[in-house]
């Protein structure tokens, strides 16, 4: 299980307490788990982002929120695996398949089914969907955006790494260059610059839309993240999906040097797909996927569905910073102050980045 580690009261690591997983699942098939005896017989359907679960981030918190569903209300889950480079049409398949096989609600995990969720659920009206990170004024009422506040969590992620570095230069690596990443972007940038302006902060983006493909490419982050240490940079943070794995590597690969990584998502530091580099996980910004898709079941089965946008923040426990490790238990006073801050309004964080 993940346990709970708090920089304040509202800086949770997991508020459900829900088990971060390295599990293997269903690889561009959909697969369905009956319901438990006694269950609420909801059928739930979940359509992940590329890397799907396994991705030790992103998609596996979504499953988590998913498998703690089914483990308190008897839910009967489906789900659908997206592949790499896949066209619309795919994804419109997957989820009218999961329609047609009598799935309420489906959740879509990620902005690339933005415009397929609301075409299908413009086609479906009284089927309930949610959607992970995007919403759009166009998209119908039966369709809930769940989203998160990644610049804030970022923020004080970029705090921790202004106050670590000792070459005055850390990284930044982006998946994939987004509207979204360049919120993690921007936050990092703002609480870098908060500690120490004259900090430099490098920035590499794997890949650019319509190529998704640097939310999963391992390889592609584990170079970045070595060009940008062989540059000077001795603190990293990639929000990147599975790719950031491989940042991870190339960090501790250069453990000898003090180089710090970064994690994101989820608590990195205890995923045991990535146990062999701890020690150079410096922190996490933790985005608690888990949490909304848990909230968004439960609303539902309750009678009572989550509408319109659900925005997760600092306040609410939907994003904070991880600090398994203790690397920056020296930082909690600073981290505290900042993040009660970020929470009363004193500090607006941005979300595009300075020179955007």
């Amino acid at each position: 299980m993940r346990r709970s580690v708090k920089l304040a009261a509202v800086v949770l690591s997991g508020s459900l307490g829900i088990a971060s997983l390295a599990a293997c699942g269903a690889k561009s098939t959909t697969t369905s788990t009956t319901a438990s005896a006694g269950g609420s017989g909801l059928k739930v359907g979940m359509a992940y982002d590329v890397g799907g679960r396994g991705d030790q981030g992103f998609n596996d918190l979504a499953a988590a929120g998913l498998d703690k569903a089914q483990k308190d209300f008897g839910i009967q889950p489906n789900e659908a695996e997206a592949k790499p480079g896949e066209a619309d049409t795919d994804k419109q398949t997957r989820l009218e398949t999961l329609v047609a096989n009598g799935y309420n609600p489906i959740i879509a995990v990620g902005f690339v089914y933005q415009g397929t969720v609301e075409k299908v659920a413009k086609e479906h009206p009284n089927v309930k969907f949610a959607i992970i990170d995007s919403d759009s004024p166009t998209q119908p009422s039966n369709v809930t955006s769940l989203e998160f506040t990644e610049q804030q969590s970022s923020y004080l992620a970029g705090v921790a790494a202004a106050s670590k570095t000792k070459s005055k230069q850390v990284g930044f690596i982006g998946g994939v260059q987004s509207e979204l990443i360049k919120k993690f972007e921007a936050g990092y940038r703002a609480g870098v610059a908060s500690v120490d302006s004259s900090i430099k902060v490098d920035v590499t983006y794997l890949t650019t839309p319509p190529d998704n493909s640097g939310f999963n490419d391992p390889s592609k982050g584990k170079s970045a993240a070595q060009g940008q240490i062989d540059q000077g940079a001795d603190v990293i943070y990639a929000a990147a999906g599975a790719s950031g794995t491989g940042a991870i590597q190339a960090v501790s690969a250069n453990k000898a040097k003090g180089i710090w990584a970064i994690g994101v998502d989820s608590d990195q530091a205890k995923q045991s797909a990535l146990a062999p580099y701890k020690d150079s996980i410096l922190t996490s910004a933790l985005k608690n996927v888990d949490t909304a898709v848990y909230s968004y079941i439960k609303s539902v089965k309750d009678g009572a569905p989550l509408t319109g946008v659900q925005r997760f923040d600092l306040k609410s426990g939907g994003v904070g910073l991880a600090t398994t490790g203790g690397h920056i238990d020296d930082l909690k006073a600073k981290l505290d102050a900042d993040t009660q801050q970020i929470i009363s309004g004193a500090i607006t964080v941005p979300t595009v980045p300075s020179g955007s």
